[in-house]
């Protein structure tokens, strides 16, 4: 699927990898509906392509009325990419205490419920695409971590939650084989997104120096570039693909 003349609905689309994702989109004459939770505060950059939608990925009402904005005045939705998410460290036994119950439920709630949610309304609307040549109606990329394999200590919500993506990737990917729609996830290292702005700089040096090769945090247009081929390759069905530098993270 080319995304020229496509509409993708992009969550977490305001910033970081999602809206690296915008702007490829966008750039390859694409249009883009940016969902996002704080999509306020980046309006003022956006062009008459990208239709900005503030909402809850975890809301029935926000994703159906991003999804109302994609298809407005006949338009049809044709891609999905599932870049909202949150990423909170803490440990299940820290000295004051069993981490709260809600702590956990609110990773698995925005990461896991959340993916879920959107791509289960995303299909239903691209259900009703007219197939191309090869029958395909729609393409859905999911965003994962390699905290899903390698999680380290303080990481049992986040891992849990981008674990679940994984898992259901393929699952997904089979029901909606005869609808021909793709599913497939990306499992992002280390990335220099606002998730880890907010870390010092020796801690955001110490991640780079993990990654065997490049040895720097990746750039999300090298993600966007990625989901550009996921959609541009009609095989890529069904799988997560790994984009961390080869690193496989350690306990802590």
């Amino acid at each position: 699927m080319q995304l020229n003349g496509r509409t993708v609905l992009v969550t977490g689309g305001a910033s970081g990898l999602g809206r690296a994702v915008v702007e490829i989109v966008v750039a390859l004459g694409g249009r883009a509906v940016a969902l996002d939770i704080a999509v306020s505060q980046h309006a003022g950059s956006r062009t008459s392509r990208i239709t900005d939608v503030q909402g809850d990925v975890t809301s029935e009402e926000d994703v159906s009325r991003a999804i109302a904005a994609a298809t407005a005045d006949g338009a049809r939705l044709h891609g999905l990419v599932n870049a909202a998410g949150i990423a909170v460290a803490e440990r299940v036994l820290p000295r004051e205490g069993p981490q709260p119950l809600a702590h956990f439920m609110r990773s698995i709630q925005i990461n896991l419920i959340g993916t879920f949610n959107v791509t289960r309304l995303a299909a239903a609307a691209m259900a009703g695409n007219e197939p191309d040549a090869s029958g395909e109606r729609g393409v859905i990329v999911s965003t994962a971590s390699v905290a899903a394999y390698e999680g380290q200590i303080g990481q049992a919500a986040y891992a849990a939650s981008k674990g679940g993506i994984v898992s259901m990737t393929l699952p997904l990917a089979r029901e909606f084989a005869r609808l021909g729609i793709r599913v497939v996830t990306i499992a992002p290292g280390t990335f220099d997104t606002p998730l880890l702005a907010g870390l010092p700089q020796a801690a955001r040096e110490s991640l780079a120096q993990q990654v065997p090769f490049p040895s720097r945090l990746g750039r999300p247009e090298e993600y966007a570039a990625l989901v550009r081929h996921v959609f541009e390759n009609e095989m890529l069905n069904g799988e997560v693909i790994r984009l961390d530098g080869a690193i496989r993270m350690g306990p802590k």
